[in-house]
């Protein structure tokens, strides 16, 4: 099993005083799990439990002052190069990661591996889940030659103690092969971040929000490359998720189709793309104000097909192709009076 955490990893994006939470998925426990033994020790885990619980408040200041009280009682109660020190670095660093204070986290990253390497050897888990704190350290600068080699290091560990198939060896996997389509290397990251995808789809958390996202880099990836049908397969398969999981009263199912429907006007699937788009609209107009930017740019996108519809009909039926250019004209009308109203 993988070493606990200090703070639960959200599977979803969230905020909190505006506060976004994700970026607090490198608060993971580095301990040895002794047993608190003296009034510093007691401090410790106190200050460390009140600088987690003012960080999800968002209060960073606060938990800096926490963790940092933190970080002085565990080398006063179990001394300058315990676990217990190498936790409370990991957690002040990542809150400068956060504050992008890279100056003052990355010393503290290096100095709890260097702790956690001598207390339990240079292949123990708890190395692995530092290594891929301090990749996402680097990955955040776009240092990618220094965050492949932590996620590479990383990835052997968690291969090694925890399996092909645990969820949190797919969390680095799939850090790796972002920062290695980042470099170039976009066949080894294309390969690296299908199996990511493949091993939460077999934990059963396919329809989840991180196997979502996973999947709509993938089809990013896809068309950045001009590789359409391949984009196409995956929005379609996100699609499904997020119609089965939220239904056409969500926003997000919403975007997820008008992405789809850009992909189909793209490969030439017009009637499909406009079939979608005209779905799309009538469902942000239910959860939209009339006069939302959202449903104007939804506007345009149907009237521009409107008129490559109507360009492919020409050759086939001019009356269906003038029925389309009506059609697109109407949406342009509606268009312009959504702008006024704007």
């Amino acid at each position: 099993m993988p070493t606990p955490v200090l703070a639960d990893k959200p599977r979803e994006s969230s905020s909190q005083n505006g506060f976004n939470t994700d970026d607090m998925s490198g608060f993971r426990k580095i301990e040895d799990g002794s047993v608190i033994s003296n009034e510093h020790t007691a401090k410790w885990r106190l200050f460390s439990d009140k600088g987690r619980e003012v960080f999800l408040q968002g209060k960073l200041d606060h938990a800096e002052k926490f963790f940092f009280s933190a970080l002085q009682e565990a080398k006063v109660g179990f001394g300058e190069k315990d676990p217990h020190v190498a936790s409370s670095c990991n957690n002040l660093a990542e809150l400068f990661r956060v504050q992008k204070q890279f100056d003052k986290a990355e010393p503290l990253y290096w100095e709890a591996i260097k702790i956690l390497e001598e207390s339990f050897g240079p292949e123990d888990i708890r190395v692995g889940a530092a290594l891929h704190n301090l990749g996402q350290f680097y990955l955040m600068q776009r240092k990618l030659d220094e965050a492949d080699k932590c996620y590479e290091r990383a990835v052997k560990i968690k291969r090694r103690v925890l399996g092909l198939n645990h969820t949190d060896y797919a969390d680095t996997l799939y850090h790796l092969g972002t920062v290695l389509y980042l470099l170039g290397k976009e066949k080894d990251a294309e390969a690296i971040i299908q199996e990511s995808i493949k091993i939460l789809e077999e934990n059963g958390m396919g329809d989840s929000i991180t196997c979502i996202r996973r999947l709509q880099f993938l089809s990013q990836m896809y068309l950045k490359s001009n590789r359409l049908s391949e984009a196409e397969d995956v929005q379609r398969k996100v699609m499904q998720i997020m119609e089965l999981s939220k239904g056409w009263n969500s926003m997000d199912t919403v975007i997820v189709a008008e992405r789809l429907a850009l992909t189909l006007q793209s490969i030439g699937k017009i009637k499909e793309a406009k079939e979608l788009l005209e779905r799309c609209l009538e469902a942000r107009k239910s959860l939209l104000p009339k006069d939302h930017i959202q449903i104007a740019a939804n506007l345009l996108h149907i009237a521009r097909v409107a008129m490559l519809n109507s360009n492919r009909l020409r050759k086939i039926n001019i009356s269906e192709a003038i029925a389309e250019v009506d059609k697109a004209k109407r949406y342009f009308a509606q268009l312009y009076k959504v702008f006024l109203i704007l």
